[in-house]
């Protein structure tokens, strides 16, 4: 399985005005290593265990592995998982045949919105909306496995 990606900073709220959906976002790290992260994430009323592996030298292109488990279960494992919770609303807004989802984060890492779009190709193409700010891909302080070590909120 592979995730390609690309991550933009959003420059403003107007991506609001399009949100089709929303969802809280609690997540922790039981192995925050760039070479093999193991998440563990509350969205909405489901839980996630996730392993991704290193990204490739643009950042757009890595292995990810994702299975739902039960709330309860994510709950138990949030508690094992190293110092740094991310908390964030996560945004959907369609675009053209994309979805953009924005990162509203809170707590140590408010003030920080981060858009991401999932690709088929590294190469495709895809409009950017005018709320979209500078591409980030591939810049590891963004990823959120950094955040949870070093929050925004101290740099």
């Amino acid at each position: 399985m592979k995730e390609i990606e690309r991550k933009f900073l959003v420059n403003s709220s107007d991506f609001m005005l399009y949100s089709k959906n929303e969802n809280r976002i609690v997540q922790g790290y039981l192995n925050s290593n760039p070479a093999r992260t193991v998440r563990v994430r509350i969205k909405g009323n489901k839980g996630f265990l996730t392993i991704k592996g290193i990204g490739n030298k643009s950042g757009t292109t890595r292995f990810e592995w994702e299975k739902e488990i039960f709330v309860a279960e994510a709950e138990a494992l949030l508690l094992l998982c190293e110092k740094g919770i991310i908390d964030k609303i996560r945004y959907e807004i369609p675009v053209e045949k994309h979805i953009f989802e924005v990162d509203v984060f809170s707590g140590e890492n408010e003030g920080l919105v981060i858009a991401e779009v999932e690709l088929l190709d590294e190469n495709e193409t895809f409009e950017k909306p005018n709320w979209l700010g500078k591409e980030v891909t591939g810049d590891k302080k963004y990823y959120n496995s950094y955040l949870s070590e070093k929050p925004f909120k101290a740099w």
